[in-house]
């Protein structure tokens, strides 16, 4: 979907393997350190550098956002969001918009065009697909007016469930 001039798309596959992204979104944990899922993916393909970048940046809280270099990745920064653990972190609609409008911003203030998404805290955080895209996708819309730097919004998905409940969230079928 293209929404002035910004392309906002959805994949499914690995984010750490995005190497036309200048940066992707980390789906961290508080203390910003190697975890399961999206945070150990990110943390083992960056390499050990990673961990000692975020040491300083820790701890963040819910819907909080925070930059580091991208190191052995193919994408020159890594943004590191906290969601919300589902209907434990309140709101966590709220929480969860602010993850992605968070990170949207941080990578336009650091002049970036392109960042690609996992679906933050629908994992072991709990929040239901459906419901996240929903929130995603009102989240994206919203801040797209207001972005200088970053035309390229990608969500990188693990399965072709999510990709398809993305797809539509985000009115791309």
């Amino acid at each position: 979907m293209s929404r002035d001039k910004k392309n906002i798309s959805c994949v499914q596959g690995d984010i750490t393997r995005q190497p036309d992204l200048d940066c992707i979104v980390n789906a961290a944990n508080a203390q910003l350190k190697i975890g399961g899922g999206v945070a150990g993916a990110v943390h083992k393909a960056a390499g050990p550098d990673l961990e000692e970048a975020c040491r300083p940046l820790a701890p963040i809280r819910p819907g909080q956002a925070v930059i580091t270099p991208g190191f052995n990745l193919p994408n020159k920064k890594v943004i590191h969001c906290l969601g919300p653990v589902y209907n434990i972190d309140k709101p966590s609609d709220r929480l969860l918009a602010d993850c992605y409008l968070n990170a949207l911003r941080l990578a336009d203030e650091e002049a970036l065009t392109s960042i690609g998404f996992p679906a933050i805290s629908t994992g072991a955080f709990g929040y239901p697909v459906e419901e996240a895209a929903e929130v995603t996708a009102d989240a994206i819309h919203s801040v797209l007016p207001e972005l200088q730097h970053v035309s390229l919004i990608r969500m990188i998905l693990f399965s072709n469930n999510d990709l398809e409940i993305y797809q539509k969230a985000l009115g791309l079928i």
